[in-house]
């Protein structure tokens, strides 16, 4: 199963050029190696605070831009992993040991990603076997 940790942002992250403390991110560093070397970690990276960042709002066929920052910190994401585990309670038993990832109380979610197989009840196996072709093709060229 794959899951995305989410670490949400807080109102220190989201300010303009702020860096983490380098003893959290030497603390970081150790949590990340044991997820790597677990074979844990498909993808991670931090955010910048979303002032360098923008939505589309979509409605029926117009899209309007709206550049950052948005205003809701707690509702923002820092940071995130994808992570190859077996259940979600392997998943949280990994988040249980990260360090805090802020200076301040701060929160991480996880959430299970769709898997294509998911998606049987209403795809064709042809089609199925097609995405999980083109997902195969996409690790490939990242490696």
């Amino acid at each position: 199963m794959r899951f995305m940790v989410i670490v949400k942002a807080t109102a220190e992250s989201e300010k303009e050029g702020a860096l983490p403390d380098p003893q959290l991110m030497a603390d970081m560093g150790k949590f990340n190696e044991e997820l790597i070397k677990a074979g844990v970690v498909l993808a991670m990276d931090g955010l910048q605070p979303s002032s360098k960042g923008a939505r589309v709002k979509f409605s029926g066929k117009s899209r309007t831009v709206v550049d950052g920052p948005f205003t809701e910190s707690k509702e923002l994401i820092a940071g995130f992993w994808i992570w190859q585990v077996k259940s979600l309670e392997e998943a949280i038993e990994w988040v249980k040991r990260c360090p805090n990832p802020h200076a301040v109380d701060s929160e991480i979610e996880i959430r299970q990603v769709f898997e294509i197989e998911d998606f049987a009840p209403i795809l064709s196996d042809e089609v199925i076997q097609h995405k999980k072709a083109v997902r195969a093709q996409l690790i490939g060229q990242a490696k």
